[in-house]
């Protein structure tokens, strides 16, 4: 794996840590196709169950970078093609977290904004430290954050997504619990703590019955309610009658521990 992003499994997870402190650990387009082709690598891998997305320095992620972009301006077109591709090639990382087939867990230690909001954003579970700060601030550089407002619109209010896009204003840790952005905050020290047990909580869990309901979540919720509940009504049905839901139910009421082969 490339040095900007490292890769590691620890237990049943997969951590990959943004590597470039020196520059924010912003998304450049070099990470973004690293990022990519390591979300694929860990969507195959049979013996994990959950991604963890974390940094090294001080900032988790802020956003895409700039200077590389500017250095595209000198072409014919101000660089239009390029950052059409740019963005195009963001938004699908940003899809690729929402498909894999396993949750994947933001831990935010310092400063998430513009893309890295989004990626907080995206990702299924969030977890902050007490000094981090999130924001969408690209209107204060002449720049809306239009491809980060999708992902930050689908898990907060949207007068707060509003407010956040024309004012630029950063949120607080706490405030971004209250939001519904991310799910725990926690002192610096115990961030990682947090994280992994987590992580390790969901690994207890059977991966397919997991693997099933991360996708049905996210598809139900775009749907009409009717449709939805007829869609989930269906998911249940077929997972009722899974080896391991007859296992894990036969186990509960025999008041014992689920015998599940991976």
């Amino acid at each position: 794996m490339s040095s900007i992003l490292l890769h590691e499994v620890k237990n049943k997870s997969e951590i990959l840590t943004f590597n470039t402190p020196e520059k924010l650990n912003v998304l450049s387009e070099e990470m973004l196709k690293v990022l990519s082709a390591a979300l694929s690598k860990c969507a195959s891998n049979q013996s994990t169950h959950v991604v963890i997305l974390r940094s090294t320095g001080k900032a988790f992620c802020a956003g895409h970078d700039l200077k590389q972009m500017q250095n595209e301006r000198n072409n014919s077109d101000k660089g239009l093609k390029y950052f059409n591709e740019l963005f195009n090639l963001c938004s699908k990382v940003m899809i690729q977290i929402k498909n894999l087939p396993k949750p994947v867990i933001a831990e935010v230690q310092g400063v998430a904004t513009a893309a890295g909001c989004q990626l907080v954003a995206t990702c299924d579970i969030a977890v902050a430290s007490n000094i981090a700060r999130f924001g969408v601030n690209g209107v204060n550089i002449g720049l809306f954050c239009s491809t980060p407002m999708v992902a930050l619109s689908r898990n907060i209010g949207r007068k707060k997504t509003f407010e956040m896009l024309v004012t630029g204003d950063f949120m607080t840790a706490s405030e971004a619990k209250e939001s519904g952005l991310i799910n725990h905050v926690v002192s610096e020290n115990e961030l990682s703590n947090k994280t992994d047990e987590l992580a390790s909580k969901i690994s207890e869990k059977f991966k397919r019955v997991v693997k099933i309901g991360k996708k049905a979540f996210y598809e139900q919720a775009e749907m009409k309610l009717e449709d939805a509940y007829e869609y989930t009504s269906k998911i249940m049905a077929e997972n009722m009658v899974l080896d391991e839901t007859v296992e894990g139910i036969s186990a509960f009421i025999e008041k014992r521990t689920p015998k599940w082969v991976e």
